[in-house]
């Protein structure tokens, strides 16, 4: 009896597999205990490597430039020449797209220099500022302001030697002032800043880097980055991390090493969130979760055909505490090369990756399909709950970014070098998907809340208290309505630099009309709870989020 207990359910999520295979390649949709998923697109030209948001619902991805003919032209007979391409001297196709959400389309875009393991993060104008790269790409900072309507022309304009420290595989973060931090990358142990001021013209050493670089794995590239509560910077490498003070270059606390000590940077490559900041508390409490990676010799091992499983535990410590304590967590999925995504109710999502091997060419095994949730505020325990899988595999390469609908866009996996679409283990995928949590059911409709004030694109100042106006259908529970705001992220590699969410303070609904409400909410009086920016605002009722709409704080 009890076999028949364990093959039964195998049996029935099996079925719906081979159902899901059966249905027309375009377009799928396919229900289980959690969430849905969706076929966007099956060729969107290019493999989504790196993906950032931007405030006209546009998001911007890009894979690299050495990788020969992609699958879209660029436009108007224009063509790349570059004499440093390892692959391609003239190339007319495009490495990088615009990816319209209202119109599930995409746009060519031109990028000139190789942009491969690069970073990035959206500025307090909402430009994406992108740095470093591949090759010839190492020392240059890529700008791509953003743009509407259908006639589009906004495309990358590119400045060469604006870094002084070549950046591959390094980690980007907006800081309070509007300025990035650079952190790290491939043989360099410092940081530096975009834009540059006559203070900041040079590098600033990070001996810590050094101190967690394995030479044989590394292990601590594409490092987790936070600002932390009191402007500082939280910084983990490997599986240590130190609270930075990037004014006087000072480390203020070194954190214990995570329990267990296995690594959980590239090419390891777990994931890491800093938990919803709640502004309802008298004292902020800044909470970073890491989970997956896989253990320490596993990149050596699966270059020599041997695939270790990854690691099934998340480790979750409080960052402000004064004796900081790793709180260890077990994932009902192990998972490498998973992205972790803040959801507007303050959720996470943990997405993509891989159950064995590692981050590189050739290197991961076991595909998870199965996206799990990640609830902080319920008890240790019971804070992780299984959704239902996807059909397509995202390995390395993968990447996920939070939509203003509350839907999670998914893309990318290119496990191997070039377009590989036939003849290997996992095929180069230039799909494009959509997971939508369980919020976004249609049993759900009468408790979402529909924004109808301010208006998208609202400027804010620090510390201003707006109501905000919105709509439920069904009853309403007054005291499980928040409002939420979410910082656009960009993301590579499973790391999600810049992924930021506050819950506002205020909080006292009242009706206003019939079905209308507002509540009156205060948005944060500092810049190190929120640099200056766009952010995605949502009600949340019932852990039900609205619409968002688009704010500016500054």
């Amino acid at each position: 009896m009890k076999t028949r207990i364990t093959i039964i359910p195998f049996l029935i999520q099996l079925a719906q597999l081979l159902l899901l295979l059966l249905l027309p390649c375009h377009r799928y949709t396919a229900y289980a205990a959690g969430g849905t998923w969706d076929l966007l697109m099956s060729n969107i030209g290019i493999s989504a490597m790196h993906m950032q948001l931007l405030n006209n619902d546009r998001v911007i991805m890009y894979d690299r430039t050495d990788f020969g003919a992609s699958n879209i032209s660029l436009p108007d007979g224009k063509c790349r020449n570059n004499p440093n391409d390892l692959t391609l001297k003239v190339d007319c196709t495009a490495h990088s797209v615009e990816y319209d959400v209202s119109t599930n389309s995409v746009r060519p875009l031109m990028v000139q220099t190789d942009v491969w393991c690069s970073s990035g993060s959206a500025t307090s104008d909402g430009s994406l500022v992108q740095t470093g790269g591949f090759n010839d790409g190492e020392n240059f900072v890529r700008v791509f302001k953003p743009c509407s309507g259908k006639t589009s022309t906004c495309d990358w304009k590119e400045i060469g030697s604006a870094l002084i420290q070549s950046r591959w595989y390094a980690t980007n973060h907006l800081l309070p002032d509007g300025r990035q931090i650079i952190v790290g990358g491939r043989d360099a142990f410092n940081y530096e800043f975009y834009p540059k001021t006559a203070s900041t013209n040079n590098l600033f050493g990070l001996p810590f880097l050094q101190q967690t670089n394995d030479p044989r794995e590394e292990n601590n590239l594409y490092p987790f980055v936070f600002l932390n509560v009191d402007g500082n910077l939280f910084i983990f490498a490997n599986n240590r991390a130190v609270l930075l003070d990037y004014m006087t270059n000072t480390i203020v606390k070194t954190y214990p090493q995570i329990t267990g000590g296995d690594p959980r940077n590239y090419p390891s490559t777990g994931s890491a969130v800093l938990l919803p900041l709640n502004m309802q508390k008298e004292t902020i409490r800044a909470e970073v979760l890491v989970c997956g990676g896989t253990k320490k010799g596993s990149y050596l091992r699966a270059q020599r055909g041997k695939f270790l499983g990854a690691l099934n535990t998340c480790g979750r410590i409080t960052i402000t505490d004064p004796n900081p304590k790793w709180i260890m967590e077990t994932m009902p999925v192990a998972r490498t090369m998973g992205d972790m995504v803040i959801l507007p109710n303050g959720d996470v999502l943990i997405v993509n990756g891989a159950g064995a091997g590692t981050a590189g060419w050739e290197l991961g095994r076991s595909p998870v399909l199965s996206p799990v949730i990640y609830r902080p505020d319920d008890s240790l325990g019971s804070r992780f709950e299984v959704q239902n899988p996807g059909t397509i595999p995202r390995m390395y390469h993968s990447t996920t970014v939070l939509l203003r609908d509350g839907r999670v866009l998914v893309g990318g996996s290119n496990p191997h070098g070039f377009y590989n679409f036939t003849g290997v283990l996992f095929p180069t995928e230039l799909s494009l998907e959509a997971f939508s949590p369980s919020y976004l059911d249609s049993r759900s409709a009468n408790s979402r809340p529909r924004i109808i004030s301010p208006a998208s694109q609202r400027k804010v100042k620090y510390g201003e208290r707006i109501d905000i106006r919105f709509t439920i259908r069904g009853s309403i529970k007054r005291d499980l309505v928040k409002v939420t705001m979410v910082a656009p992220a960009f993301n590579t590699h499973s790391n999600t630099m810049n992924q930021r969410m506050l819950t506002l303070s205020g909080g006292k609904v009242t009706g206003v009309g019939i079905s209308t409400y507002k509540i009156n909410s205060i948005f944060p009086n500092s810049k190190n709870l929120a640099p200056p920016g766009y952010y995605m605002l949502f009600v949340v009722h019932q852990d039900i989020p609205s619409e968002g709409i688009w704010i500016r704080i500054q």
